[in-house]
């Protein structure tokens, strides 16, 4: 099957964001610094502890970083927008808790009209995330 995963870009802080999805996701968290590539020769002195590639792995959720930016710099917007969707109530509370401290809350968790536990956030790294828990497909 395929599949998508999101892939971010962080301006410096990717090590710092990716660890805080782990603290708030679980999984397992890798990490690969322009240093310990093989361009790390060709990079700057200042970019050998940036991360060239982060990888979070939990069952099938895969969320991976970065802090490699092109040319035109890193531009902030809403088009990527992360979807969670949890397997209890208990996890998506969790998951919604965690994610949005430091952030702003945009949607409470709450029943909606298609059936499923719902909420939007935005993380403190801007990111923007939607959570769903389906009840009716886990009875």
């Amino acid at each position: 099957m395929t599949q998508i995963h999101a892939y971010l870009t962080f301006n410096g802080n990717c090590r710092e964001a990716m660890t805080f999805y782990k603290a708030c996701l679980g999984g397992a968290l890798s990490f690969q610094t322009v240093g310990a590539a093989p361009l790390s020769a060709k990079m700057p002195e200042r970019m050998k502890y940036c991360i060239l590639s982060a990888r979070l792995k939990k069952g099938a959720l895969v969320l991976m970083g970065t802090d490699m930016i092109g040319a035109q710099g890193l531009i902030k917007g809403n088009n990527v927008t992360l979807s969670l969707n949890c397997s209890s109530e208990a996890e998506i509370k969790t998951c919604y808790e965690q994610l949005s401290e430091g952030g702003v809350a945009n949607h409470p968790l709450e029943e909606n009209f298609w059936g499923t536990l719902f909420g939007e956030l935005t993380d403190k790294f801007g990111n923007h995330w939607i959570l769903n828990y389906n009840k009716k497909s886990n009875h």
